[in-house]
């Protein structure tokens, strides 16, 4: 299926409404939510049925992220994935249980450490199922720090392995302290 660059927003608009009425009326696993078009539609823009399923979980039960927020994270990932990889899908996996703990620290800030893998493999669209970018622990995390989901996914793109180019940006943008 060919991706209409244009009709993107309202696509994943209609798919992630659909979702969340879904997960509203009970229906669970992500694999039962969209149709063969509507799953060609998701991979061929980079997307998976387990991403809209998670912002559908996450919006039914907290109100949050909510859309704004998933479709400017999915458009930064979708970016990347024509832009860099050439809109073919990685086939690796991300091992979740070797990213740092969920207290670490880089440069006294908490869940950085945890952050920088989890935001590289969704932008490489590599994260496992069990992986949420966006979660209650990253919504804390940028709140805290007063950052935008798709702005950090962007940042993670620009700064690619340089967490302490990563870091001295949070900081500059962050009200909250840092410990030492």
């Amino acid at each position: 299926m060919t991706p209409s660059h244009f009709n993107f927003p309202n696509q994943f608009r209609t798919l992630y409404d659909k979702a969340v009425v879904l997960y509203r009326s009970g229906q669970r696993g992500a694999e039962n939510y969209f149709n063969a078009d509507e799953s060609a539609w998701l991979s061929a823009n980079g997307l998976t049925a387990q991403t809209i399923y998670d912002y559908a979980e996450d919006d039914v039960s907290e109100g949050t992220p909510g859309f704004a927020h998933a479709a400017a994270i999915e458009s930064v990932r979708r970016d990347y994935f024509f832009n860099v990889q050439q809109a073919v899908a990685s086939t690796v996996v991300a091992d979740a249980s070797s990213w740092p703990g969920k207290s670490e620290t880089l440069e006294g800030i908490t869940w950085l450490p945890r952050i920088l893998p989890k935001a590289r493999a969704k932008l490489r669209g590599e994260l496992p199922a069990s992986m949420m970018y966006c979660c209650g622990g990253d919504r804390h995390f940028f709140r805290t720090h007063d950052i935008n989901p798709a702005e950090f996914l962007n940042l993670i793109w620009r700064c690619g392995d340089d967490d302490a180019a990563i870091a001295a940006w949070v900081k500059a943008r962050s009200r909250a302290p840092v410990e030492v």
